[in-house]
């Protein structure tokens, strides 16, 4: 008897978070996305390097432009900007 509880509660969570997961998509909220590829998007995190527990540097694509962003608790700060093709051009002369 005790198992059988155990599973209609867990049943009814589930059903409760697939309610809110309906409602939320209706409203706009929330978006089921495949595929990170073909999605559209302009801005792409190309790569992430930690240099320490809170200090990390970001290669950010936005279009045809590169960013090299450093981030920290303090904020962040633009260290690079470069055009796409530089970035391109670099890895293929490897």
């Amino acid at each position: 008897m005790e198992g059988i509880a155990q599973f209609a509660a867990v049943a009814g969570v589930l059903l409760l978070l697939a309610a809110a997961l309906w409602w939320l998509r209706r409203r706009g909220f929330a978006a089921t996305v495949l595929t990170g590829k073909g999605t559209g998007r302009r801005m792409e995190s190309i790569e992430r390097m930690p240099l320490g527990p809170q200090h990390t540097l970001h290669l950010v694509r936005l279009g045809e432009r590169a960013f090299l962003v450093a981030s920290s608790p303090g904020g962040c700060a633009l260290l690079q900007n470069l055009a796409w093709r530089e970035i391109e051009s670099t890895r293929e002369a490897r």
